[in-house]
């Protein structure tokens, strides 16, 4: 399992370069002013960080009692994007109705655009940072194995 040292790495990498990319696109996409979107992000970045690491120590957690390990097969890489990205979601769209001054369907059109940025986002980072940053948890040949090898 990831070390907490770790984990926070992972979390402040992922909201620092989803900022990067999420303010300028969505300004451009929405149309609202840059500081008004880009506050929104840095609030929904600052959810999401507290989120994303207690989401990921908890999932890592079921992934290993389920299957005895950390790594991450391509399905459980999709469930892992999305019930991410949906429990955000549930929080986060009041606030976007809030702070954009907007009713909750136009919140929702917003906020399923950050949805589905951050699920593909996600998934890409998700898998970069496990290959650039392996869990010591799992021997460097269990990596990049192909789980139908049958084949030690």
């Amino acid at each position: 399992m990831r070390t907490p040292k770790d984990r926070i790495r992972q979390a402040v990498a992922f909201e620092a370069i989803g900022l990067v990319l999420v303010i300028p696109l969505g300004t451009l996409m929405f149309q609202y002013p840059l500081g008004e979107f880009g506050m929104l992000s840095v609030i929904g970045t600052s959810i999401a960080t507290g989120w994303n690491y207690a989401y990921n120590l908890l999932f890592d957690r079921v992934l290993k009692a389920r299957t005895g390990s950390t790594k991450k097969s391509l399905r459980a890489r999709v469930v892992h994007a999305l019930c991410f990205e949906l429990g955000l979601m549930l929080v986060f769209l009041p606030i976007v109705a809030w702070w954009l001054n907007i009713g909750l369907l136009e919140a929702l059109l917003v906020d399923v655009a950050f949805v589905v940025f951050y699920l593909v986002y996600t998934f890409v980072f998700t898998w970069c940072y496990d290959t650039v940053f392996p869990d010591d948890d799992l021997p460097r040949d269990a990596m990049t194995a192909d789980p139908r090898s049958t084949t030690s």
